[in-house]
Formats: C-alpha cells, structure tokens, sequence
C-alpha cells in the first residue's frame, strides 16, 4: 500500500500537483488515495495487477466505458482534469486518476433504489460498441489459477462446465455492480469503479446485486425494473462464487493477513453439492 501511495504522490508531484496529506480510501482490488487537500483521487492496481495483464488494459476500458456514460449524463465519477486521464505507469505502479466526490461512505442504499439506478445504468450502456472482453469473470479464474495452488484443477473443470451454459452475447455490464461500488451525494448514487466491464448477459450484473452483504440481495432483485432470466441470474451467482475464490486468494497472497479468509472461503467451495 505504501508503495502505492508513493508513486501516486510522485506522479501528481511530477505535473506541479502537490498532495500534502494523502488518504488511502480503499485499500483492497486497487489502493484508492485521495491525494489531498486536491480533488483528485488515484485509483492504484493493488490485487489486481497480480491476476490481470497488462492491467492497463482494464483500466483504459474503465475510461472509455465512463466517457460513453458521461456524454448520456449520467452520473459517475468522472476523470480528474488536473493530471493526465491515464492510465500511466509510474514506479512500476499502474494508475489511474479520477475526480473526489464528497460523499456518505456509511450511508446506506435502499434495495429499491439501487436496482432502479442499475437499471437506468443498463439502458445507458446499451448502445455502447467499443470493444470490450466476452467471457472477464471466466477470463479472471484463468488468470487466478496460480494463486489456487492444488485446487487449481477443480476451478479449471468448473471454469469449463460454467463456459459451456454461459450464452454469447449481450450488453456492456458494469461488471461488479454492488452498492460498495457507489456514492451516496445530496444529488442521489453516483457509479464508480467500472475496471470489471464486459459484454456479456445483464443478469451477471443483477447475480452481483442479489449477492451483496451490502444491502437485501433479494429485494433489490425483485424491485429490478426491467426483463430478466432468472435462471441465468443463478448460473451467474455460481460464476460469482468461481470467481471470488480467485480474487480472495490473490488478496490473501499480496495482504497475509485475510488468508485464514480466503481460505474458509475456498474450503467451503469445494465443499459444495
């Protein structure tokens, strides 16, 4: 994290932008440091450049997905104007850098609310045709397979059986769309974190809202707007829980101390029916 830290404050420094008091917001997926007392916030590859390569990839797709959404107002957390929009390499780290948003960090959503700006979210990425990655969750287990060790095998047969029920196709996703991932302002949710965006069924974003500790899973689901499969919601929860247990051991190999986690996490995956 220290790291992280740094070469956000060296980068902003090396374009006149001076951070006295940096403030780490986040620091799990990414290491995300409002690079006080500016209105800008760094969002540093933490976990995620271990499992994914190049990162930077993710993180250019994270610009262009927001730019669409920008030009049909809606509300996200934008770039920052005052440094380079990225993403840049600096000391080794790969980084992006977006616009503070004073916001109530322990505010809670409303299920309902929260599905109806999801599904606002969805019409607005609709018509979105820049390229973007056909299976990422499936794509992630891949990538993660060296952080499983022994189980390696298990995730890669059920990665298998998991890609041959999952349909092609699909719409621009914001791709880990629980309510950890926006901001509650006096103007009502503003969307951040859109790293995870494929092209794949809208029902994966809606398996992500049903499973979240965050706010009533089901309620948010049954109060979603629009037509959905709720069959396909449940393939896309199983693909959910394939893919946490890549992402929980990765964290666990870059911050030891969540490995007990990550571990009990991953014993009770493969103990499954």
């Amino acid at each position: 994290m220290e790291q992280a830290i740094r070469a956000a404050v060296s980068y902003a420094a090396a374009h006149d932008v001076r951070s006295t008091e940096p403030a780490v917001l986040k620091n799990g997926s990414n290491v995300v440091v409002h690079l006080r007392p500016t209105p800008i916030v760094a969002r540093v590859a933490g976990t995620t450049g271990l499992v994914r390569h190049p990162v930077a990839d993710w993180f250019a797709r994270e610009l262009a997905v927001v730019d669409h959404l920008l030009e049909r107002d809606v509300a996200v957390v934008s770039p920052s104007p005052e440094l380079p929009r990225g993403p840049v390499v600096h000391d080794g780290m790969t980084m992006s850098f977006w616009t503070f948003v004073p916001h109530g960090p322990s505010v809670s959503i409303k299920p309902v609310d929260f599905a109806t700006a999801l599904a606002s979210l969805h019409r607005a990425l609709a018509d979105y045709r820049n390229p973007l990655p056909t299976a990422g969750p499936l794509d992630d287990v891949l990538l993660g397979l060296p952080f499983v060790g022994e189980h390696a095998s298990a995730l890669r047969a059920e990665h298998e059986r998991l890609s041959a029920l999952l349909p092609a196709g699909g719409q621009a996703l914001h791709g880990d769309a629980h309510p950890g991932n926006v901001l509650v302002t006096p103007d009502g949710l503003v969307w951040n974190d859109f790293e995870d965006t494929w092209r794949g069924p809208l029902e994966w974003d809606l398996a992500i809202m049903r499973r979240t500790k965050l706010l009533d899973g089901s309620q948010a689901l049954a109060a979603y707007p629009d037509a959905y499969d709720a069959e396909l919601v449940d393939l896309c929860c199983e693909i959910r829980w394939l893919q946490t247990q890549i992402w929980m051991q990765a964290s666990a190999h870059r911050l030891p101390a969540r490995r007990a986690e990550a571990d009990a996490e991953l014993t009770r995956w493969l103990a499954r029916p």
